[in-house]
């Protein structure tokens, strides 16, 4: 009998995101909050790789449905993922980050979001943000959004 494969140690780095979150944020200069949604995080089986669903209306602009699916990348020994939606004709690359409660994910084509986990692991905070030099591309929009646990 050959021996199966297993998930690469790296991927168990994102097991504190896994579950159901409630989304809330706020774009630069809006005086309320202008984002909402839900996004779940979940295993696929095998746990080679994590599945990412989101719905979120986006400061009353456009209502993203999104599909990611994040696994380890071996060119780059790094967390990539890539994300199909109803905002983008094609898939978008992200690589993710995760070290204790502080999780980096860069979106390849030019903003990074860096969030903290609390220590209990119900709530995060953080920003997305374009890099430098992206900030004038097109969907580049910086916001603060932070989320709780569902459930």
């Amino acid at each position: 009998m050959s021996h199966m494969p297993e998930p690469h140690p790296k991927l168990k780095a994102l097991e504190p995101m896994v579950g159901r979150w409630r989304l809330r944020g706020r774009t630069d200069g809006a005086e309320e909050d202008n984002i909402s949604g839900i996004a779940e995080i979940a295993w696929l089986p095998g746990g080679f790789f994590l599945s990412q669903h989101v719905e979120i209306d986006f400061a009353g602009m456009f209502q993203v449905d999104g599909l990611e699916l994040i696994g380890y990348e071996p060119e780059t020994d790094s967390l990539a993922s890539a994300v199909y939606s109803n905002v983008a004709p094609v898939p978008v690359p992200y690589h993710w980050f995760m070290e204790g409660n502080e999780l980096t994910i860069k979106m390849d084509a030019g903003a990074t979001m860096r969030a903290t986990l609390s220590d209990d692991g119900t709530t995060f905070a953080g920003r997305w943000q374009p890099d430098p030099g992206h900030e004038n591309d097109p969907g580049m929009v910086a916001y603060e959004f932070g989320g709780s646990r569902i459930g």
